[in-house]
């Protein structure tokens, strides 16, 4: 079922994730297409939206906090030497159209605009797949392409002082619930362990689901993880960690991350096998 301002996403026709092109939101949570509710196959959800701790967190998608000084991420922005300030800065993603779309998946075209000036244009493919009875693989790409003749810089609160928070890029806001998910890699585990360090795989595991997260790219595999269990459920692939990311006039920076969703709590060897799988496909 699909709609112009919606499109739900099957997996052997089972519905498991509503992607919204349009959202009504206001212009401080920077609105921006979001993936809300995504579902495993039986039907559990593991996406939140707009939840009370931070009603920016839009389910899954792509948000950054710093785009040439602009507010892609929502909420306030990290100011060196000042911290969180509201500032009159956010942008907005705009969705242009599909070039494709599918049951399993759709090829999206986006500006990104503030201040009434385009500062990226973004291709964005989205695929679900099928894995086993009890898990399926979202496969999510994401090319973002200076269309200007000046150079622009993406950074994070992380590169404009505030330590440990590298967030921005692809961000999934996970379901919050009477306890923490566990997190962990193939070789360590806790969010001090793996915040902040690059994985080739990262699990975050709830009571009666796992996602399994891995970048499918070179460059994807390079970002560090954003790890947050305590506070709040979440994971994000870091594209300005320690130094800002330029984007040169006509040059393009793209990430690919491939993730589980899966019934039950899978452990260290069933997430590897199934991220494996998941990126082969």
């Amino acid at each position: 079922m699909t709609s112009d301002d919606s499109t739900v996403l099957r997996v052997a026709g089972r519905p498991v994730g509503r992607y919204v092109t349009r959202p009504e939101l206001p212009g401080r949570l920077s609105p921006r297409p979001f993936l809300h509710p995504v579902t495993t196959l039986s039907g559990v959800s593991v996406t939140e939206l707009s939840p009370a701790d931070h009603l920016h967190h839009l389910g899954v998608g792509v948000a950054v906090p710093d785009v040439e000084g602009y507010n892609f991420w929502g909420g306030r922005t990290f100011v060196r030497d000042q911290g969180p300030t509201e500032l009159d800065n956010h942008g907005a993603q705009r969705h242009m159209g599909f070039q494709l779309r599918d049951p399993d998946g759709f090829v999206e075209e986006l500006r990104w605009v503030a201040a009434g000036t385009e500062l990226l244009r973004e291709r964005r493919t989205v695929a679900a797949g099928p894995l086993t009875d009890t898990a399926w693989a979202l496969d999510f790409t994401f090319a973002l392409t200076n269309p200007a003749t000046a150079p622009l810089t993406i950074g994070s609160p992380a590169t404009n002082g505030r330590p440990g928070a590298a967030y921005g890029g692809f961000f999934w806001r996970a379901r919050k619930e009477a306890s923490a998910p566990d997190v962990f890699t193939a070789d360590t585990e806790g969010e001090q362990a793996v915040h902040g360090r690059r994985a080739d795989w990262l699990a975050l595991a709830g009571p009666s689901w796992t996602l399994v997260f891995a970048g499918a790219t070179d460059a994807t595999r390079r970002d560090p993880w954003f790890v947050r269990t305590a506070e709040y459920p979440g994971v994000g692939s870091s594209l300005a960690h320690e130094e800002r990311l330029p984007v040169p006039p006509g040059e393009t920076v793209v990430r690919r991350i491939v993730t589980v969703v899966a019934d039950g709590r899978l452990d260290r060897g069933e997430a590897a096998a199934l991220i494996r799988k998941a990126v082969a496909q």
